[in-house]
């Protein structure tokens, strides 16, 4: 059966039936995330020995000082919250077990929660048990690059828990008739299936899983078309940081590939994303802020002398 892949609007403001006004504020911590205002920073922090792009952390005899380095370091530089993950998900990576994941992820949070009291963290993870033991040693947000699978326990937990949950799109296999419209569809059963355990509608956050379960093709459609994923009246949240599409398009390796992501991060202001998650923080944040000023406005010379 060849079919469109469909997908429910949210309640129209305007004839289109596509929301006109950014997303309601979300508060982590502290931090206000004011979605349409500016776009958000997400630091990577890889406490793995096989992060796809060499910056894990893993491989050193105590990875928790690395993590705590390189927080402090980002938060200097402007991130806005920090992804802190111990189970590499490039492709071909080995699984790792829940608790080899657990003793990875649970001191780098808790160092750097005693560091850095009042940064965001997520914990980016399948597990719900390693999301579960995160949140209890200070992590605030749960990253589920599953989301769209078929369990609804990760959901449950962000619900239990009343924490922000970012659903991440992502396929066995990059098979699709319309990759964008079946992105959407696959992320619009998710948000209405965390909704229905208990998640708030506020607490959600989309992704459209850059380099997961895609070809490079693909993904730069998706790239193309990021505004397409706005129908869903989320907040947007693109990671394309070092990306293997990037290594494709310009033939360079994992570390040289901060060109490619600049540019992919000032698109993707232009095309609608609300945060960034990005290995680079410095440069990232400056390319955000200079396209912030140029596509959201709000910039005066006067503020800013």
């Amino acid at each position: 059966m060849d079919a469109t892949p469909s997908v429910r609007l949210p309640s129209a403001e305007g004839r289109s039936g596509v929301p006109v006004r950014p997303p309601a504020p979300m508060s982590v911590r502290g931090t206000t995330f004011a979605w349409g205002s500016r776009t958000y920073v997400m630091g990577i922090v890889n406490v793995t020995p096989d992060s796809f792009s060499g910056d894990g952390l893993g491989a050193s005899g105590a990875p928790q000082d690395g993590a705590v380095a390189l927080a402090r370091r980002m938060a200097s530089e402007g991130a806005d919250i920090l992804d802190i993950g111990g189970e590499s998900s490039r492709p071909g990576h080995a699984e790792v077990p829940a608790e080899e994941e657990l003793r990875r992820v649970l001191p780098a949070i808790r160092a750097i929660r005693g560091e850095l009291p009042d940064m965001p963290i997520s914990i980016d993870t399948t597990k719900v048990a390693v999301a579960e033991a995160a949140l209890d040693a200070g992590a605030d947000v749960i990253n589920d690059v599953w989301a769209v699978g078929p369990s609804d326990d990760m959901a449950r937990l962000a619900a239990e828990r009343g924490v922000p949950y970012l659903l991440m799109h992502n396929r066995a296999e990059a098979r699709y008739r319309s990759v964008v419209g079946e992105i959407v569809a696959d992320l619009q059963r998710a948000v209405d299936r965390a909704v229905a355990v208990g998640c708030a509608w506020e607490a959600l956050i989309v992704d459209p899983g850059i380099g997961f379960g895609k070809t490079a093709e693909q993904n730069l459609e998706v790239l193309r078309d990021l505004g397409a994923l706005r129908v869903l009246g989320r907040p947007l949240l693109l990671g394309a940081s070092r990306k293997s599409t990037i290594g494709k398009v310009l033939d360079v390796p994992a570390d040289q590939r901060l060109e490619g992501t600049l540019t992919l991060t000032a698109l993707g202001v232009a095309f609608g994303a609300d945060m960034l998650r990005v290995h680079d923080v410095l440069p990232n944040v400056r390319a955000a802020r200079m396209a912030d000023a140029v596509i959201r406005g709000g910039w005066h010379e006067e503020a800013h002398r």
